[in-house]
């Protein structure tokens, strides 16, 4: 697979990772094994970067992403995230972030975390006090590399002066397309864009059922996309996409992803499945080209991502 490098500090990945988000949380009922499966087959095509958070699960998502990654932990790179309460309130507290970061090691059974995230920001904790304290993991070389995670751009360019930030995390798809008022600054920065969500929240999967089918914990239920006077129109998008894609040969969810590898050089997507056979098809993506009539055109049956805010209300 094509490599592509995240910021300017070293840090490079290949241009698809794997968002392991879904192996813990969020998409209904998973099996284990299951998932250890499909991680290890992303491996074999190509995927190098794999991403977590302490939010998955409370720590069980961390430690099925390092159980399957033990046999190659050599040969990859792992990210994972603090700065959330189980309420789900930030919690960026120097004494907060020193327990999370060790006991996230621990979860993952690693030495050294490559990539560190900030969650979201922390309104009651100054910026450069979180990235003070991620620094002195780097220091102390139990983390190689820091990134911020659903972050203005106030906070980016405070937190550049304080130490290197390699990766910006924001949700970004044909969908969601707020992230790109950041992408100067990235550039002015140097720093690379994680694009997570890359399938929005699987309507660019091709999958998409109807709004009954869904389980009550299901989060995707509380989103804009999803809401009653949005859902139908987002169908339409999505099957107006499908038939582009199908046009040229492939699935929806490769259009998607490689959709954002056109979009610039620095965007590396970490689509998610606990399917083997749905992981390739992602992965496969990467060879995937788009010509400027194919741009062209999904920005016309998508000029402002989809129909709905990311959560209701909006």
């Amino acid at each position: 697979m094509q490599q592509r490098k995240l910021g300017r500090h070293g840090l490079t990945v290949g241009a698809i990772g794997y968002g392991a988000m879904g192996t813990a949380i969020g998409y209904g009922p998973s099996d284990d094994q299951e998932s250890i499966n499909a991680i290890r087959r992303a491996h074999e095509l190509g995927v190098t970067h794999f991403d977590t958070a302490r939010m998955y699960g409370w720590g069980e998502g961390e430690k099925l992403l390092g159980v399957a990654l033990r046999p190659i932990r050599d040969q990859v790179t792992i990210a994972t995230k603090f700065g959330l309460t189980e309420s789900y309130a930030p919690d960026s507290r120097p004494e907060t972030i020193r327990r999370i970061v060790h006991s996230s090691l621990k979860n993952l059974n690693v030495e050294t975390i490559d990539l560190l995230y900030q969650h979201i920001p922390d309104p009651n904790v100054p910026i450069e006090d979180v990235v003070g304290v991620m620094q002195e993991f780097v220091q102390a070389g139990k983390v190689k590399y820091l990134g911020l995670s659903n972050s203005d751009e106030d906070t980016i360019s405070r937190a550049s002066a304080v130490a290197p930030i390699s990766v910006q995390q924001y949700q970004y798809s044909i969908f969601a397309r707020e992230v790109e008022s950041l992408l100067p600054v990235l550039e002015e920065l140097g720093i690379g864009l994680v694009a997570y969500s890359p399938l929005a929240r699987g309507f660019l999967t091709g999958g998409v059922k109807s709004r009954d089918q869904y389980s009550a914990d299901d989060f995707r239920q509380n989103l804009g996309w999803w809401a009653p006077g949005n859902f139908a129109k987002n169908v339409e998008i999505a099957e107006e996409l499908h038939s582009l894609a199908m046009a040229k040969g492939v699935n929806l969810s490769q259009l998607a992803l490689a959709w954002l590898l056109a979009r610039k050089d620095y965007i590396v997507p970490i689509p998610g499945s606990r399917n083997s056979q749905r992981v390739a098809e992602n992965i496969s993506a990467a060879e995937l080209v788009l010509t400027d009539a194919d741009l062209k055109r999904i920005d016309e049956i998508a000029p402002k991502g989809g129909i709905g805010g990311l959560v209701w209300g909006e």
